[in-house]
């Protein structure tokens, strides 16, 4: 940075701002009620004191009575690749819980986000057959189970169960809104370009007031690839990371679907946010083409006092952007099952954060991303709204939204009008601004706004930086991070977020566990509490050895919070959580209970 903006910053004292803006509010009782933990590089997930840890479910847990136990030995015959349809899923990410008898009995749907190759199969990934890629398919998506409580505040999952469900890589999906139909999106198997098969990298979620659930998809492109190591994809496939290589699933090498050159609008029917009924295992999920295509973290639903309804998303990459949809019709308080389609057609929006450098502060603006609207037009390269959602980066571009630092969850105080969203890190980021306001990004940071008069649907949002993430002990300045990070809670790279009933904030993390260099003292990946209203931050939780924690969610009680332990041990790091002894490190979903009985947090 120039001298006079390291002067303009001094050493972060403008950022006590953070905490007595009037953006803040004013409750003053203290939220976090639990002594917090250090850091641990241990293979093991430990909790604050006077609190238990439970595995609910892992990878390959049977949830229907005729599955089979996981095979250590690998042999993934046909038996085993149908067998992945009647187990739990890999590589466990958002989820929500769904109340059948309120927190007594209810249904908890989860990502299984994708697969790590090197602890799947006894090759490593390294000599992928049909069978291999077939199995993987069976492996990632939804999975949605049915859990009572045991007498005590955990659960266990019932495998007699009409609810119980996964959705695949296969599974029938239909495909709805703006872009349904396009040609884009038309390929020889589905000629109308309506329904498509399957769900992919399924990250991040959503809950709706009306009882559905939000799956997102974000990682598309690694998935796809072409046999054809000279085809040279298109400018709008590099825009989504899409190339001709592939990545280390391999899947194009042995499903036309995945090779983008035999299929080229394949892929255009994947980067959505997926809606799904838990409650009728019967239902088609539809795919909500009108929210925009990119790579999906979550998509956080709000409906204001006007009775808008207002989808929030973030799209994880570097240099990407926020976008807001608002919904055409409003919501209708009297009869939720009304609600059930709404996210069908509406308007899309991109963020462009204003403000000047050095006050951590600004006015957010929406820029519409409508055809004939903002320069989107045929003159400049746009034929037509469904071409606009399909390639919703180019339109966020050419209307000069803020290029973000790999926009991550975003989740709404229920005690006020702010959302708050995390930004994980952008180590590629040369250029500076008042949102993003550093280099070579390692640490993230944590942004909130929220509109004026309670209204989403308008225009007018002010935004603050509520955390910037750093290293106290061996950085300076701005990688130091803010002033509510210290040496004893410091973190790098907060992902999921999730706020409980009373306001606590809950941070999970996903990045370095090397704990050297400019990770020194920040352990394995963590989970941290916030106070939104003093700014104060604890560590909650630790999780295994290269494992990354996410997915918070909790009973309607607050009794109970449930936590995704997602890809132990990978690239060979030596886990073998949760089993221990020489058995598979597995992701798994951890339930987490208070000794006393009492809320999570308090």
């Amino acid at each position: 940075m120039q001298r006079r903006s390291v002067l303009k910053l001094g050493s972060l004292g403008l950022m006590s701002g953070f905490f007595t803006s009037s953006l803040l509010g004013a409750n003053t009782k203290n939220l976090i009620g639990f002594e917090q933990i250090a850091i641990s590089t241990d293979d093991d997930f430990k909790v604050a004191k006077g609190y238990s840890a439970k595995v609910l479910v892992k990878w390959s847990d049977p949830i229907f009575s005729h599955a089979k136990k996981f095979d250590e030995s690998k042999n993934i015959d046909d038996d085993y690749v149908k067998n992945a349809n009647f187990v739990f899923g890999d590589n466990a990410d958002g989820q929500k819980y769904f109340a059948i008898n309120g927190s007594k009995e209810g249904l908890l749907v989860t990502n299984n986000e994708y697969v790590n190759p090197e602890l799947m199969f006894n090759h490593n990934g390294k000599n992928m057959s049909a069978n291999d890629i077939k199995y993987q398919q069976n492996s990632l998506g939804v999975t949605i189970l049915n859990i009572k409580r045991d007498g005590s505040n955990f659960y266990k999952y019932k495998i007699y169960s009409k609810y119980n469900r996964r959705i695949n890589a296969n599974t029938p999906i239909l495909i709805t809104g703006e872009a349904k139909g396009d040609d884009a999106l038309k390929t020889a198997t589905d000629p109308k370009g309506e329904l498509v098969f399957g769900t992919l990298n399924n990250c991040g979620c959503g809950k709706t007031p009306w009882g559905t659930y939000l799956t997102c998809e974000e990682n598309f492109d690694d998935f796809f690839g072409s046999k054809d190591s000279k085809f040279m994809p298109s400018k709008r496939f590099e825009r989504y990371g899409i190339k001709a290589k592939g990545g280390v699933y391999a899947w194009h090498l042995f499903d036309d679907r995945f090779d983008i050159k035999a299929t080229p609008n394949e892929a255009n029917r994947f980067g959505w946010v997926v809606e799904i009924d838990p409650f009728d295992p019967k239902s088609m999920p539809k795919k909500r083409t009108s929210l925009g295509r990119f790579k999906h973290e979550n998509c956080e639903v709000v409906v204001d006092k006007f009775d808008n309804v207002v989808a929030y998303s973030g799209d994880d990459e570097n240099n990407e952007f926020v976008y807001k949809f608002i919904a055409k019709n409003k919501f209708d308080r009297t009869n939720l099952k009304a609600n059930l389609d709404i996210l069908e057609f509406g308007t899309l929006y991109v963020a462009k954060f204003e403000g000047e450098f050095g006050e951590f502060k600004g006015r957010l603006k929406w820029i519409e991303l409508t055809f004939g609207k903002n320069g989107l037009t045929k003159e400049n390269g746009f034929i037509s709204q469904a071409d606009i959602l399909i390639r919703a980066r180019e339109a966020a571009s050419f209307v000069g939204a803020t290029p973000m630092d790999r926009c991550e969850w975003i989740s709404k105080d229920p005690n006020s009008e702010f959302l708050y969203a995390t930004f994980t890190n952008n180590k590629v980021r040369q250029e500076v601004d008042a949102a993003n306001p550093r280099a070579k990004n390692k640490y993230g940071q944590i942004l909130k706004w929220a509109p004026k008069n309670g209204d989403h649907a308008n225009g007018d949002f002010a935004w603050e930086i509520f955390i910037l993430a750093g290293n106290p002990k061996i950085k300076d300045g701005l990688y130091k991070g803010s002033n509510n990070i210290n040496l004893n809670n410091m973190f790098n790279s907060p992902d999921g977020l999730a706020f409980d009933k009373d306001g606590r904030l809950w941070i999970a993390t996903d990045g370095s566990y090397s704990n050297t260099g400019d990770y020194e003292d920040m352990g394995n990946n963590q989970l941290l509490c916030a106070d939104p209203y003093s700014g104060e931050v604890k560590r909650f939780a630790t999780g295994p050895r290269a494992c990354e924690l996410t997915g918070i969610a909790f009973s309607d009680d607050y009794k109970t919070m449930f936590i995704s332990v997602q890809h132990p041990g990978e690239e060979l790091k030596g886990s073998h959580w949760p089993e221990g002894g020489s058995h598979t490190p597995k992701s798994a979903v951890v339930m987490i209970t208070k000794d006393d009985g009492g809320i999570i947090g308090a």
